[in-house]
This record gives structure tokens, C-alpha cells and sequence, in this order.
């Protein structure tokens, strides 16, 4: 007789596989991917076209070298522009990766086993991507170990107090843990790669990579515990380093800045665009390679759901923001939240309002959910709309202060717009290369769905 517990784990696996999967079947369609399959057009034209925003990301950060950060838009009052609202935006981009992976796995949901590889080195092209923005505004790139606690000789040390050290420790360190958590991963399919591959190179490689993986029992067992013990490690840096993100701005006294509704709001809206850039990504992939058999219907309904969710969240933190102005009593707060809606940057608020409120819902419908089309448009349109988010954070507390005097405008150059689309082509052509060089699906947690499907232990 099946055990209950057996029984469950069948059913949900029937739900999220296409029925007919086998053992072999799985292997060979995901192994086929950076093995067999030949690069295709859409595969040469897309990564052609990141690595030509690579090239423009290459000069545009020679330029701010050799001219300095005078050629972004940067100004006073507004001395933060589009380096710290796209470093924001990134960060906020790897969180999905780390919840699916890390908190989807504690808490034993199976619908993350097709999505969970492609997110992981999502987070981590996306943190690299972050990593960028603050090192430049520094102005003087070099000297960045100024930040980092070492014994030197005048017995100097970082300003603990300073959030850019925050931020140091906090994105240095979720970047190791993902990146560990991510190639612990992927041993098991990397000596399925090293076996199946049919070059002496490619056997080389992928059996350097894979530290002499055999697939012993002392192998699985080791392995299970390193990946539970990781993925417990890595949950928390999900609401710490965005939270710390949030710090940044709550810790100054500026109107609009000063609260300390940040730290929640910047983790529910990180993983709220988290997911929408997960699904913007995954719905292409799923069908140029032909992945219907394994990122079903039901995956991306779920996705969906979970972005509708933080979507409320967001929306209520909006709603917040707006209350807490008005309850305060504070004429500054109560002026920055009217000149949001009001004032010279009130196109951006609005923008805002559609892409991250109105937009999400249209997801109550279960039949637009399951339409590709429209679940591509949202999650494109709150990729936008998160990026705004962050921009109006930014600029409109900086660019109208206390005093009138003080107040400016903000306008970014060519240079700002560059280095955001460069950072774009840097994060699709690692992209391209992950999909090409290393399976995207976990073959290891796959087959163990298609066991679980034909009820085998």
C-alpha cells in the first residue's frame, strides 16, 4: 500500500511533469542542451546582440575611468542618480533566485525543481551586474579595499557605521553563499555531462568541474546534507541583504527616506521583480528548447501567483508611504509625497502606478495566467515598473529637500542610459553562455520528480 506521504509526492509530481516522462527521456533533453544540440540562430543572434551591450558597457565605464563621474547626470542635490537606482534594481532582480532555491526547498515545494538551476545563475549574472554600479560611484574605483576590514600599517579601518560597508559585507557575502549553493548543485549533472560527453575536452572539463563526482551512496548522503545545510544559510541573506539595501536609505534623516517601513518594502519588492524577471527569462526559453515537457502550465501559473502576491505587498507599501506622510504631521514628508504625484517627476509615478499596480491585476484571471503572451507582457511591464520605483525613491527625496534654495533637477546623459543597457547585454550574454555550456534544468531533482511519478522510493 502507497504511504500517504508517497502518495502526495506522486500526485504533485503528475501535476508539474508532462505525462510519458522517463528517467532517460529527462536526461537526454536536458544533457542535449549544451551537448548535442548545435547552436541555433536564435542562440547566435540573441548572444551576439548581448555581447555588443557588453562592448558598450566595456567603453562606457572607460569613459566615466578616464573622465570621472561628472559625465553621468549626477548633480547637487542629487548626488546619487542612476548608478544607486540600477544597483537597487539588480539586487532586487537575484532575489527570486535565492527564494526559489533556498526557502522553496525548505519548505518541501516541488514546483521549484524545474526553475531552480536557471534562477540560481540568474542571481548570481545579477549581482555581478549590481557589484558595477557601486564600485564606479566611488569615483575612485581603485581604492575599493578601503572598504574591507585588513590589518594595514596605520591601523586603519572601515567606518562600520557607513552603509556603503553594509552594503560590502552584505552583497559580498550573498554572492559566495549563492554561488556555492549554486555549484553544490550542479556536481551530480555535471559528471552526467562529463559521462555523456563525446569530445576528449569536453570529458575533461566537465570532469574538472565535477571534483571526481561517482555517485556513491557517501556521495548522496554528503551531498544531501551540504545542500539542505546551504540552502539553510541562504534563506535569511533573501531578507537580510535587502533589507540592508532598504537601511541605506532609512538611516538618513531626508524626507522620504527616513522610515522605517524600507527594510520590508525593499524585500517584498525585490522579490516581487525577482519573479517578474524570472518569467520574462523562462517564458522565451521555455519556447525556443522546447521545454513544455518540464516548465509546465502549472509553474508558470504558480509563478504567477507568487508575483501577485508580492504585488500586493508592494502596493500596500505604496499605500504606507503615502499614510505615514499624511499621519506624521511633517510638512517635509507630507511635500515629498504630493511632489511624487504632482511635481516635475509625476509622469514616473504614474508609470509607476501602471506597471506595478494596475498591471499585476489582470493575473486574477486564471485564463490569462496560462496565456504566455500576457504573462510575458505584465512581468516585462513590472521589470519596468521596479526600475521607476527605484528612480523615484532615488531622485524625487533628493532633488527637493529642506530648503528651496537647495532644491535642482536631475537629468541623466547618454552615459547613465549606456551603462544601464551595457550592464543588460553583460547579464543576457551570461545567460546565453550558462544555457549553452551547463544544464539549465537540475537533472537531479528531474528524475527524482519522475521517480516520485512512478511511485518508486
Amino acid at each position: 500500500m502507497t504511504s500517504p506521504t508517497r502518495s502526495h509526492r506522486a500526485e504533485t509530481s503528475r501535476a508539474l511533469l508532462a505525462p510519458g516522462q522517463t528517467l532517460a527521456s529527462v536526461t537526454r533533453q536536458i544533457s542535449d542542451l549544451p551537448l548535442e544540440r548545435p547552436h541555433s540562430r536564435f542562440w547566435w543572434i540573441g548572444f551576439l546582440a548581448a555581447f555588443a551591450g557588453v562592448m558598450v558597457l566595456l567603453a562606457s565605464l572607460s569613459w566615466v575611468l578616464i573622465r570621472g563621474v561628472g559625465v553621468w547626470g549626477i548633480n547637487m542635490p542629487v548626488a546619487w542618480g542612476f548608478a544607486i537606482v540600477n544597483f537597487v534594481w539588480w539586487i532586487g532582480i537575484g532575489h527570486a533566485g535565492t527564494f526559489i532555491s533556498a526557502i522553496l526547498l525548505l519548505l518541501h515545494q516541488q514546483w521549484r525543481t524545474s526553475i531552480n538551476r536557471f534562477t540560481e545563475a540568474m542571481t548570481l549574472f545579477a549581482v555581478a551586474c549590481a557589484g558595477i554600479f557601486p564600485l564606479m560611484h566611488l569615483g575612485r574605483p581603485q581604492f575599493f579595499y578601503w572598504l574591507l576590514p585588513y590589518p594595514d600599517t596605520m591601523g586603519l579601518w572601515p567606518q562600520f557605521r557607513s552603509p556603503l560597508v553594509w552594503d560590502v559585507f552584505a552583497v559580498s557575502t550573498y554572492a559566495t553563499v549563492s554561488l556555492i549553493f549554486w555549484y553544490v548543485g550542479l556536481l551530480p549533472d555535471l559528471a552526467t555531462l562529463r559521462d555523456r560527453a563525446q569530445t576528449t575536452v569536453r570529458r575533461r572539463a566537465y570532469g574538472l568541474l565535477s571534483l571526481g563526482w561517482r555517485g556513491s551512496g557517501t556521495h548522496w548522503t554528503h551531498y544531501s546534507k551540504l545542500y539542505v545545510l546551504l540552502a539553510g544559510l541562504a534563506a535569511p541573506l533573501v531578507v537580510s541583504v535587502h533589507s540592508i539595501v532598504g537601511l541605506d536609505f532609512a538611516i538618513a534623516i531626508l524626507p522620504g527616506w527616513h522610515s522605517t517601513l524600507f527594510p520590508p518594502y525593499f524585500v517584498g519588492g525585490a522579490i516581487f521583480s525577482g519573479f517578474a524577471m524570472v518569467l520574462t527569462l523562462v517564458i522565451p526559453l521555455r519556447a525556443v528548447y522546447r521545454l513544455q515537457a518540464m516548465i509546465t502550465a502549472r509553474h508558470l501559473d504558480l509563478m504567477a501567483k507568487v508575483m501577485m502576491a508580492m504585488g500586493w505587498i508592494v502596493a500596500y507599501g505604496y499605500f504606507c508611504e503615502f499614510f505615514t506622510a499624511w499621519r506624521s504631521g511633517v510638512i517635509f514628508d507630507r511635500y515629498v509625497a504630493v511632489n511624487r504625484v504632482i511635481g516635475p517627476y509625476a509622469g514616473y509615478f504614474w508609470a509607476l502606478m501602471a506597471c506595478n499596480v494596475v498591471a499585476p491585476q489582470f493575473l486574477w484571471s486564471a485564463r490569462l495566467r496560462r496565456n504566455t503572451a500576457v504573462l510575458f507582457t505584465v512581468a516585462l511591464l513590472v521589470n519596468v515598473g521596479m526600475w521607476i520605483e527605484r528612480f523615484i525613491i532615488v531622485i524625487t527625496s533628493l532633488h527637493r529637500d529642506f530648503l528651496p534654495s537647495s532644491w535642482g533637477m536631475y537629468h541623466a546623459t547618454f552615459w547613465d542610459y549606456s551603462t544601464l543597457f551595457g550592464t543588460i547585454g553583460l547579464f543576457a550574454a551570461l545567460l546565453f553562455l550558462f544555457i549553452r555550456f551547463l544544464p539549465a534544468i537540475s537533472m537531479t531533482e528531474m528524475r527524482a520528480m519522475v521517480a516520485a511519478q512512478k511511485g518508486e522510493p
